[in-house]
């Protein structure tokens, strides 16, 4: 029986110092665990920043701009029609464009569309260009 018991208290140590080696002590297991903690605190805060700023972009003014309808007047000159969507008594611009087939810009401007009461409305524009173009249509809208 002595000899057990000189074993057992041979391996008590020894299994201490094994873990002391590897970084297994209960400080370890303590720091890692905060590590972790902190780590996942940080994350569900910049992940609810981050739906918060998204759920606050939905609440901004839209435009929406469609195309309905082009006509080539001549090798300088294109009618463009489209509709825009806005909020009403907002003023807004346009950027509306002509292109030729190469899909290059051959005719540009930017109009100023005056605040309505209504929030869809259609308007046509006559570009002049520098070449023949095969499309009228609109680039941008934004609110001003």
């Amino acid at each position: 029986m002595s000899v057990k018991s000189a074993t057992s208290a041979t391996a008590q140590p020894e299994s201490s110092v094994l873990e002391n080696r590897y970084g297994r002590t209960r400080a370890t297991r303590t720091r890692d665990k905060r590590l972790l903690w902190g780590l996942g605190a940080v994350f569900a805060v910049v992940l609810a920043a981050w739906v918060a700023w998204t759920g606050l972009d939905g609440a901004a003014e839209k435009i929406e701009a469609r195309d309905t309808r082009h006509t080539i007047i001549d090798d300088h000159s294109v009618s463009v029609t489209f509709e825009v969507s806005m909020p009403v008594n907002s003023p807004a611009s346009c950027a509306v464009q002509a292109l030729n087939e190469s899909f290059t810009v051959v005719g540009w401007k930017v109009i100023d569309l005056a605040p309505s009461p209504l929030y869809t409305r259609s308007f046509t524009q006559v570009l002049r260009t520098t070449d023949l173009s095969n499309t009228g249509l609109i680039y941008k809208c934004w609110l001003t």
